[in-house]
């Protein structure tokens, strides 16, 4: 067994290393020297293909793609080209099925869509080609040939609520596709700031999930969209429960997202940005809190794990071999994962540029590595 942990960064991605044992890590990088890498995820059907979201202000979104577990890489779409001494991002053909509807800016007054960047990428459960897309402004992609061209599914953009979204704080940005292991076709993504989506006919139609979610900056208490969600977690073994980090809240559903629950009771405050179950116990859940009033860093300058492992119902601070004081990180919605080893084996890293690991489920802490540039994004892969 393999483990191979995939970081991206503000300056470029990095690939970590080790094997079953998890205690020595193997360190390759950085790739993409000098741009941001908003995420990268490896396929469950083939290890060795792995996507890459590449953006820069300057030159635009690309799409890079691995095939050997990232010895390798290419720009499946084309890599940025030049247009009258202008650089621009034209790789992979990210292009919106028309501008049908706007969403508003916080004033009121209509924005209409524009593609900005890669957020997520979702690689297909059985096809090393297919892979799903989130992105700012908010709407789903999707290609099937290994990343040359890209496809939106209008459905969820084009939706009835779509001019009531507005931006959150880091844009109005599609960062969670959940791709349901257990039920054929149902997906869920999650939007800031618009709430919580779910489709039964793999991506064509959406409906929103968000009954039970709550937020003081919305005056009716009642609203179908709005809320600032950071992101939901589904564990194969119950495919009807999922969880959800909200921005002022922990939830819980057991209905597939028909009503959702707070679970906060017993955190030290109920603002973060991840949220990820134990690969081998859908009853475990970690999250790692933030608090939002003093510049979005730990609760006392205490970087903890806080750990469920009974649903959500009782909460405890993991917090060997993690800084206890003076700790200004914070913790973004994907940069947190698991790996598929018993006992589980938890990562995360920080805008400080550490990524910390456990490899018993949370009851104790190493960084791996420190010193990175700000980190944006984990994913792990468990390779046989």
């Amino acid at each position: 067994m393999k483990i191979r942990v995939l970081v991206g960064t503000k300056k470029g991605a990095f690939i970590l290393t080790s094997d079953a044992k998890r205690k020595s890590w193997k360190i390759n990088g950085p790739l993409f020297h000098g741009w941001e890498v908003y995420h990268m995820a490896g396929s469950p059907a083939d290890p060795n293909r792995i996507y890459a979201s590449q953006t820069s202000g300057w030159f635009g979104q690309v799409i890079q793609r691995s095939s050997d577990g990232g010895k390798t890489w290419e720009t499946p779409g084309g890599g940025p080209t030049v247009e009258n001494g202008m650089p621009r991002g034209e790789s992979n053909k990210f292009v919106y099925d028309g501008q049908v509807g706007k969403h508003l800016f916080y004033d009121g007054t209509l924005k209409p869509w524009e593609f900005k960047r890669v957020w997520h990428l979702e690689p297909d459960l059985k096809d090393p080609d297919v892979c799903w897309a989130g992105v700012e402004d908010a709407a789903l992609f999707k290609t099937t040939d290994g990343g040359r061209t890209w496809r939106e599914l209008p459905g969820l953009r084009t939706h009835a609520t779509a001019p009531q979204w507005a931006p959150g704080a880091g844009g109005l940005c599609l960062h969670t596709i959940l791709l349901d292991k257990a039920v054929p076709g149902r997906m869920f993504a999650a939007i800031s700031a618009a709430g919580a989506f779910r489709s039964d006919d793999a991506g064509v139609s959406w409906r929103p999930i968000n009954k039970g979610l709550h937020s003081e900056y919305i005056p009716d208490k009642n609203a179908e969209v709005g809320y600032c969600v950071h992101r939901i977690a589904q564990h194969p073994a119950k495919p009807e429960t999922l969880y959800m980090q909200l921005h002022g809240g922990v939830l819980k559903t057991e209905n597939a997202g028909g009503l959702w629950k707070d679970i906060n009771k017993g955190l030290p405050n109920d603002f973060g940005f991840p949220i990820a179950l134990d690969a081998n116990d859908p009853d475990t859940v970690y999250i790692i809190p933030i608090d939002p009033e003093k510049g979005r860093i730990p609760p006392s300058g205490k970087l903890r794990v806080y750990r469920s492992k009974d649903g959500g119902r009782n909460w405890k601070a993991m917090t060997k071999g993690l800084p206890q004081e003076h700790c200004y990180v914070n913790v973004l919605r994907d940069a947190l994962a698991v790996d598929a080893m018993k006992p589980c084996g938890v990562y995360f890293g920080t805008t400080g540029g550490q990524v910390y690991a456990s490899a018993d489920g949370g009851n104790s802490w190493n960084a791996i590595v420190r010193d990175l540039p700000h980190v944006l994004s984990v994913s792990v892969q468990t390779i046989k």
